[in-house]
């Protein structure tokens, strides 16, 4: 269907291998093209990886990020919007000091940078707080060192407490590790966000919880419900075919949206989604994996009602598509 016919589908039209050549094919398109931009960094992932990565249902996507949009007084003020990015930066121990094992003393070194403290605005009493409250009563501070002793722990408990304390949390919003304040296209500024945490920044009163967006489509589901991860799906799918000049039609990104979220939960397409959980037997033998599907239909005596596409072309019957449906009685005499 082209983009620019606004008619209703036809009944029987078998909407779904349209909508898989509307996107497979320009899909090919876009990895010819990326493939010719190789050498170049690019911060998020476009074109192809994206587009598997929103398929394949991922846990969190390779580079999270946010858009924060904020309430009227932050947003039409430069200083403020800075100030919240400041605040909801999340700062870790390894950002603002130098941590190392000695193995001979069974002890951790913590070297805090005078300068680095005061860019994140971080107070020593602060870091010491939080590496007492994780590492225990055996922490001592003199002037800008930090050393927590383990007597008796063994070199692989030394390892593990040294990377916790790394990633102790001193302020700011976990998961979010760099901020930036952009201006939009109205005048009025947002923050951009590297990683991603929809929960938490909601609660914040400054933001404008109405229209935060993150690329993070599970996280969406997690916190505003299926409907809104379905949206977001649709969005950053045709996203993804915009981005690479690819005109298709937004119905087509819809259907695969409402594909994989109709149980309620998001399902990947592969074999461990939905292809994997098609009705018919055959269906799913002719996809992946075949002889696993075959054997346990076999075991637990499974029919195949013949209902779908595949099924039907791999006995040789006419396929239950357009003219396929229609089923002629005849009364005699």
């Amino acid at each position: 269907m082209t983009s620019k016919s606004k008619k209703n589908i036809e009944v029987g039209e078998a909407v779904g291998i349209v909508a898989a050549q509307s996107i497979g094919e320009p899909g090919t398109q876009m990895t010819m093209r990326t493939f010719h931009y190789a050498g170049v960094a690019e911060q998020v992932p476009t074109g192809l990886p994206r587009l598997i990565e929103l398929v394949d249902a991922r846990k969190e996507p390779k580079k999270p990020i946010m858009d924060i949009f904020l309430k009227e007084e932050y947003a039409s003020n430069e200083a403020k919007a800075k100030e919240l990015a400041k605040a909801i930066e999340c700062t870790t121990v390894d950002k603002v000091a130098y941590v190392e094992e000695d193995f001979d003393e069974k002890k951790i070194i913590i070297t805090l940078e005078p300068s680095e403290l005061e860019t994140e605005g971080v107070k020593a009493e602060e870091v010491f707080r939080k590496v007492k409250a994780v590492a225990g009563s055996h922490v001592e501070q003199k002037d800008n060192i930090i050393t927590v002793k383990a007597p008796n722990a063994s070199l692989r408990t030394i390892r593990r407490l040294t990377n916790k304390l790394r990633q102790v949390q001193i302020k700011g919003i976990n998961k979010i590790s760099r901020t930036l304040v952009v201006k939009g296209k109205d005048g009025k500024y947002f923050i951009r966000t590297a990683g991603s945490n929809l929960a938490e920044l909601i609660k914040n009163p400054h933001v404008d919880a109405s229209r935060i967006y993150t690329n993070d489509v599970q996280e969406i589901a997690r916190v505003f419900g299926i409907e809104a991860a379905r949206n977001a799906l649709v969005r950053e799918i045709k996203q993804v075919l915009d981005m690479q000049n690819l005109n298709v039609d937004v119905r087509h990104c819809m259907l695969l949206a409402d594909a994989m979220t109709m149980d309620g939960e998001i399902k990947s397409i592969g074999r461990h989604g939905l292809s994997g959980e098609k009705a018919g037997v055959l269906a799913r033998a002719a996809f992946e994996e075949t002889v696993k599907h075959l054997i346990n239909a076999a075991t637990k005596a499974e029919d195949d009602k013949l209902i779908g596409v595949t099924e039907n072309i791999i006995v040789g019957q006419t396929v239950p598509v357009g003219t396929g449906l229609v089923k002629l009685k005849m009364k005699l005499g």
